[in-house]
């Protein structure tokens, strides 16, 4: 008589967490994604009925997911509203860049200072790279956010690159690219590049000077788009 097959395990504790946090985070990145990209726009209600079933996901994970944004500032529970993306007035915005200005200054300091020559090398690298993606904003994009991540790791200080890794989740807030205007994502490569000669330099007078000038610049052509739509 054959024997009879044993019932398959069930799946342990830990298993089914490892799978609901992959769920979860899941529902995290494509909303966090679609807010960044300007796909959700600020103000706009997010159902979590309607992201289970865009998602193919039950209700608890994009429940999680969205509680987690909501701790990061991206959304907020608005009274009459609902669960809205996060909505940043100009005054928001300029505090938003104010702090980027002063962090990413000292970060650019701190790098002159600490970053050793293979992670200045690799920053040269990312910055000459914006040669290759021209006429192309969104791969632009992502590139400078990877420049600019790779100088906060490149001050060797852990609570500044975590401060910055946070401000850098509210700047997701703002919406589409402003590589996409006019002259700026030709201004910004030059900047980017004049940022890299200092840290080679060793300069931080100089390194923490053009980078605040880089980031007051962002902020102008933010303002410009933002007056625009007015």
């Amino acid at each position: 008589m054959p024997r009879k097959k044993a019932a398959p395990a069930a799946p342990s504790a830990k298993s089914l967490g490892q799978a609901s946090c992959s769920r979860s985070e899941q529902a995290y990145q494509y909303v966090r994604t679609a807010i960044r990209t300007g796909e959700l726009a600020p103000g706009t209600r997010l159902r979590e009925i309607e992201l289970a079933e865009l998602l193919g996901l039950s209700r608890t994970p994009v429940r999680e997911a969205l509680s987690r944004l909501e701790s990061e500032g991206l959304v907020v529970n608005e009274s009459g509203r609902g669960l809205i993306v996060t909505e940043l007035d100009q005054s928001m915005v300029n505090e938003l860049y104010v702090m980027r200005e002063v962090l990413e200054g000292t970060a650019a300091r701190l790098a002159a200072r600490h970053a050793s020559d293979v992670e200045v090398s690799a920053l040269r690298e990312i910055a000459d790279r914006d040669a290759h993606l021209a006429g192309q904003p969104e791969q632009l994009a992502i590139n400078n956010r990877f420049f600019h991540e790779t100088l906060y790791r490149c001050a060797h200080n852990r609570y500044l690159l975590k401060t910055l890794n946070s401000l850098q989740e509210s700047m997701a807030l703002l919406g589409p690219t402003t590589l996409a205007m006019a002259g700026r994502a030709d201004s910004s490569s030059r900047e980017h590049q004049e940022m890299v000669a200092a840290l080679e330099r060793r300069d931080p007078d100089l390194a923490e000077r053009i980078t605040r000038e880089h980031i007051r610049a962002a902020y102008k052509v933010r303002l410009t788009r933002m007056l625009r739509a007015l």
